[in-house]
């Protein structure tokens, strides 16, 4: 293995474990060990970040030169990843109310009327969505690298020993 192999096994499996990490931290519900918030605005179908699973799913990453970027495809990502505050529109005051009259529909009281008290908000108005961190920085993904490093470089020094071994 030459010094450009060992690189791209290295960032290769950083990147598949960290992937995995991150997609990870929508079943533990907590960016590793830090628990997100429970919204106000809830239900009974799990939690409010796997739903659908189509915000975890969307992760991907890639190596680019001698880094790794993680991202989403998702339009709303980002807000969930840093939290933020979104301004209420008319598109969005439609959907309330369509989820308001379908979860009242279907006998659901409690998030009937938290779709309805969104619904009664002001275009303009704004929501905080709070944040929970799913990709990024933390201490953990400091020490799976670390780790991953060490490991190859242990296999990599048991390969040039053979190699030593051999002549």
């Amino acid at each position: 293995m030459n010094p450009e192999q060992f690189i791209q096994q290295t960032l290769t499996d950083i990147k598949v474990k960290l992937e995995g990490e991150f997609k990870e931290n929508f079943t533990r519900k907590a960016f590793f060990d830090e628990k997100w918030k429970t919204p106000k605005f809830s239900n009974s179908r799990g939690s409010v970040m796997l739903r659908s699973g189509n915000l975890r799913n969307s992760i991907i990453s890639k190596i680019q030169g001698n880094s790794i970027a993680f991202s989403s495809s998702m339009p709303y990502a980002e807000i969930h990843n840093n939290g933020g505050e979104i301004t209420i529109t008319s598109k969005m005051k439609k959907y309330f109310w369509a989820k308001h009259i379908e979860a009242k529909n279907a006998k659901k009281h409690t998030i009937s009327e938290q779709w309805k008290a969104l619904a009664l908000k002001k275009v303009g108005d704004t929501i905080k969505i709070e944040k929970r961190q799913f990709i990024g920085h933390h201490d953990k993904t400091d020490a799976t690298i670390k780790e991953i490093i060490n490991h190859n470089l242990e296999e990599l020094k048991k390969e040039m020993d053979k190699l030593i071994r051999r002549k």
